[in-house]
């Protein structure tokens, strides 16, 4: 049994917005993933406690005893680093508290900048803008191609995002794994006796909460020339969900977007986290 802790990078705001607008907080969906994935690939089930550092009351586990978990991941988030509030201090020093307890922590957006940022490396709004919608033409790099959390990834693949902000600067001992023309898209960070691994794109997200999210993003969308108004946005929420409902049912829309089974097959869709996983059982087993 892996224990994990799941920490949502949200503030208690957002997370309200994520709730009322999902059904769920961005730990809770991202929980069920994780629980989901252990599942469908037989390896260890897991468990896990969920956290809101960017709180200040927040019931942390145990007095920090991080070691008691058997990794930490860390969600996506409307925060933003540069803007240097206690919200996202407060999870800058939870990701160093945890790497330096020997932790595996993976995080996706949100949760690789805060890791780039906690280990030195520099992170914020991405000069060549945003991607909403899907991270497209993904190439591991020579590291990639031989690193486990990419195992099972092809040459060029696309997958789900959705970020204004991204890694501008790697820090020491990190190792890129997969990039594209936008930006940094997949690292290892090797930080004391903990390591990291982590995605620009939103491996743990399904292509009917991707629309929701679109629609909370659509003033940044716009903002950023993605869509050229709010009629847009919704037309391609709406398309995702017809998508997620009947992906079979709609070869006009899987070309129209351009998208393949390494989007619409979970299995793929979610191999970073399964991969993740594995990589935290593998120990475990070894012990046994």
């Amino acid at each position: 049994m892996l224990h994990l802790l799941v920490a949502d990078g949200n503030d208690r705001d957002g997370r309200a917005r994520h709730a009322e607008a999902t059904g769920s907080t961005s730990a809770e969906s991202y929980a069920a993933i994780l629980g989901e994935v252990a599942r469908t690939r037989g390896g260890a089930a897991c468990t896990c406690t969920l956290i809101s550092p960017a709180d200040a009351d927040a019931v942390l586990p145990a007095g920090m005893d991080l070691s008691a978990y058997a990794g930490l991941v860390v969600t996506g988030s409307t925060l933003k680093l540069a803007d240097g509030t206690p919200e996202t201090t407060r999870q800058i020093a939870l990701m160093r508290a945890a790497l330096a307890a020997g932790l595996s922590v993976f995080g996706s957006c949100w949760g690789m900048q805060v890791a780039a940022v906690a280990t030195g490396g520099a992170a914020g709004p991405n000069p060549k803008g945003g991607e909403y919608g899907f991270a497209r033409a993904l190439a591991p790099t020579r590291s990639g191609h031989g690193h486990p959390l990419l195992a099972g990834r092809p040459d060029r693949f696309d997958a789900p995002a959705i970020h204004g902000d991204a890694v501008l600067r790697l820090p020491a001992h990190a190792t890129l794994l997969a990039s594209n023309a936008c930006s940094i898209q997949a690292i290892e960070i090797v930080h004391g006796p903990g390591v990291f691994w982590g995605t620009q794109y939103h491996p743990e997200t399904d292509l009917d909460a991707l629309g929701i999210m679109l629609r909370m993003s659509a003033s940044e969308m716009i903002a950023d020339g993605q869509c050229p108004d709010a009629a847009a946005v919704a037309a391609f929420a709406d398309d995702l969900a017809r998508l997620h409902a009947d992906r079979a049912g709609h070869p006009d829309l899987l070309a129209r977007h351009r998208l393949d089974a390494q989007i619409t097959e979970d299995a793929n869709r979610r191999r970073e986290i399964g991969n993740f996983l594995d990589f935290l059982a593998v120990p475990r087993r070894a012990a046994a």
